[in-house]
Order: structure tokens, then sequence, then C-alpha cells
């Protein structure tokens, strides 16, 4: 959390207390999150997708430029956060999540290269091991991102989640987090987060979504539908993940970014 603590020191000068500057010249800024349009990928099962209707575009009677919109959209879909609550009962809901939550270090898994040949992979002990070897054991509360660079495929729908059926998720292929690596993120390393750049921190053939309960029963966040996430570090970079706070929600939009040390 080191890298991330200049956001929450304050200034001891007397009152009015001034907050001390945020240096982002030190940050490269990574936008890991995708636009939200008519062209947006939700489950395959959504009925609808991102609608944006048009309330006002132009001059108005009081002869000022005024643009207003209206839009809705499905919680599931886009790059956009999982409350605990989508998987387990008694999980928080989307306006119930702690901010504390919503920023932390981040430390990247990279396993593009072997899902190029094998679209069900899941992430594995072997993978964490493997990375806790070059670059340390995992610290608690650390926000962990599965890199698989299907973000590339985001604008074919079919490629990004192996199948173009509508209605039918029985035949998606895209990698996500296998439940033991989850278990062993989320029980033994205690990570606050975990999230990945493909449709669901499950893989596309997941029928018990295990991931996502194991995730939920222990309040840990999801995050889906991420991008760029080759701009990242393995360790040192930082995430400020803030979804829009929906009342009694099971999920929603996300911005989220990244703070990566130059």
């Amino acid at each position: 959390m080191r890298a991330f603590c200049f956001l929450l020191v304050f200034s001891c000068m007397p009152s009015p207390a001034l907050a001390e500057p945020i240096d982002f010249t030190r940050f490269n800024l990574v936008d890991l999150s995708h636009n939200y349009n008519a062209n947006t990928i939700y489950w395959p099962t959504e009925r609808t997708g991102f609608e944006l209707e048009s309330e006002s575009f132009g001059m108005s009677d009081g002869g000022y430029f005024y643009s207003a919109n209206r839009f809705s959209t499905p919680e599931h879909g886009g790059t956009h956060l999982d409350a605990p609550v989508h998987f387990a009962e008694q999980g928080w809901s989307l306006d119930e999540i702690p901010i504390d939550r919503f920023f932390g270090s981040a430390i990247v898994i990279d396993v593009s290269a072997k899902v190029n040949t094998k679209r069900d992979y899941r992430l594995s002990v072997t993978d964490v091991e493997q990375f806790e070897k070059v670059h340390g054991r995992i610290g608690a509360g650390t926000m962990v991102l599965m890199r698989t660079d299907y973000s590339r495929l985001w604008t074919d729908r079919s490629k990004y989640l192996g199948s173009d059926k509508i209605g039918d998720a029985s035949d998606l292929h895209f990698p996500g987090f296998g439940e033991a690596a989850a278990q062993l993120l989320i029980q033994d390393r205690q990570v606050k987060a975990i999230g990945i750049d493909t449709a669901s921190i499950d893989y596309g053939q997941s029928k018990d979504f295990i991931v996502h309960r194991i995730a939920g029963k222990h309040n840990i966040l999801g995050f889906e539908n991420l991008t760029d996430l080759e701009q990242l570090s393995p360790v040192g970079s930082s995430l400020i993940a803030l979804p829009m706070k929906i009342g009694g929600g099971s999920g929603g939009p996300l911005r989220i970014i990244a703070l990566v040390p130059k």
C-alpha cells in the first residue's frame, strides 16, 4: 500500500487543514476501462445492453447550449465490478462495500502466452507460486489482476466470448481464475480483490461459478472486462476502482485506473 499512501496523507498545518499536493507527474495513469456504448459486451443471457437516449442537444430557449441523456444498462456488462452479493446472499451489496476496498496496490499475473493455445485456461496454484518466486509473496490487501490479453478481442464478440449465441451461455470459451488458485489468493494470501480482462473471473465453461462463490463468501470484489493490463508491470502499480453506487446493487459499471510509477 506504500505506493498509494500519498493520497491519504494530509498536512498538519493549523486549521483550515490543507491537503498535500498529489504529484501525478511521478506516475503514468492508465485507464483500465472500456467505453460503454452500443457495442459493449454483456453476458449472452442479458435481454438488453447499453442504451443511451438523447433528451436534449442544442441551443435552449434561454440562448445557451444544453445537452442531457438518459441511459440504461444491466449491472453485469462492460468493465464492471461484481459485488459480493452477486453470488453470496449475505455478501455486501454495491453500496455496502467499504470505501477502502476500492483502492490498493496491484499485482499482475501474466498468463497471456498460455491462453493462446488453451481458451479455457484457468489460473493455477503453480502460476501463483511461480509469480511469487520472482516477485515475492503476495501481501494481504493486494488487488490481483490476471492478464490474458483478451481485451484485444473486445471488438469481436464471438472471439471475445468464444461464442456469438444470443441467449445461450452454454458454449462460452475464455480464461478465468481456477478454484484452487482463488482459494489460495483469497483465503491464504487474503487479497481484497481479483480482476481479469475477460468477461468473468470464472472461466467460460464454468457451470457452478465457484470462483464467484468463493469471492462472494469472503466479501472479495471482482473486476471484469478490464483492458490495457499490458501497460502495468507485474508489481508496483496502485489501483483506484470506483463503481457506480447502486443501492442494493449486485454489481455495476466501473471506472478503474492504475497509477504506474514512472
